[in-house]
């Protein structure tokens, strides 16, 4: 056995007395990773229920569609009036063609576009106004044949009137056109006017039609605004023999 100096193992054993009770080696430390995770989802309350999405529904509305009034060939009506006027056009100015006498059984196979005139069947067809019969049925189920389906006799021994102006002031309308002479004649008879004037004009939305008569070459009317179809019209020279035109209006 070694020997050490006394000096030198008392050294020793006050180096052992100072150092600390150490532990055994520590083992490996293998660092474990944490990953982050997937942010959490949040999830929020509102603090008052939200109101759902409306989808709007388009409910039906009420629309103006226009009746459709079946046609019929034909109507039985009687006279009512002492005695009806039948004329060659749906208008009381018209040329006469023959007398009705009440209790007349008569059958009407047209009317006029936009006033109460209705055509009488015949020999000679004519028109005579509808107040004064008793129609078996309702006269609008009438196919309109006037202007489109019916013509006025002709006069042979003049020309159509020439329209010169038509004017508006509002509502009104004037017109105006080249003087006719009328010989001596050929007169209905003394109350006879010479110009038939047929106006289709707007009156409170609806298109009316309007014939007027004049010994004068001019005539003025009302025509309204409002109606879906435009207003229109044309003049006719008037004697025994027929009717001379038409010639149309421009309307302003």
């Amino acid at each position: 056995m070694k020997r050490y100096p006394i000096y030198l193992l008392a050294l020793m054993l006050a180096a052992c007395a100072a150092a600390p009770n150490l532990p055994a080696a520590l083992p490996p430390v293998t660092p474990i990773l944490i990953q982050p995770s997937e942010a959490p989802t949040q999830t929020l309350v509102p603090s008052e229920t939200a109101a759902p999405s409306l989808t709007p529904t388009l409910l039906p509305t009420e629309t103006n569609t226009p009746t459709l009034v079946p046609v019929v060939e034909s109507l039985d009506a009687v006279v009512t009036a002492e005695r009806l006027s039948c004329r060659y056009g749906p208008g009381a100015e018209y040329l006469y063609l023959y007398g009705l006498k009440k209790g007349a059984n008569i059958k009407l196979i047209g009317r006029a576009d936009g006033n109460n005139w209705v055509m009488v069947a015949g020999k000679s067809l004519c028109w005579v106004n509808a107040k004064y019969l008793e129609i078996k049925g309702d006269r609008l189920t009438l196919k309109a044949t006037y202007p489109e389906d019916y013509r006025l006799p002709v006069s042979p021994y003049y020309a159509a009137p020439i329209v010169l102006s038509a004017t508006r002031s509002g509502n009104s309308v004037t017109v105006s056109w080249g003087e006719i002479a009328l010989r001596p004649g050929d007169e209905e008879d003394e109350n006879m006017f010479i110009y038939i004037i047929e106006v289709w004009r707007c009156e409170n939305g609806t298109l009316i039609f309007d014939p007027l008569a004049s010994n004068y070459p001019e005539v003025t009317f009302v025509d309204e605004a409002g109606c879906a179809a435009p207003s229109h019209g044309r003049v006719f020279f008037q004697e025994k023999h027929g009717f001379a035109g038409p010639s149309e209006i421009p309307f302003p």
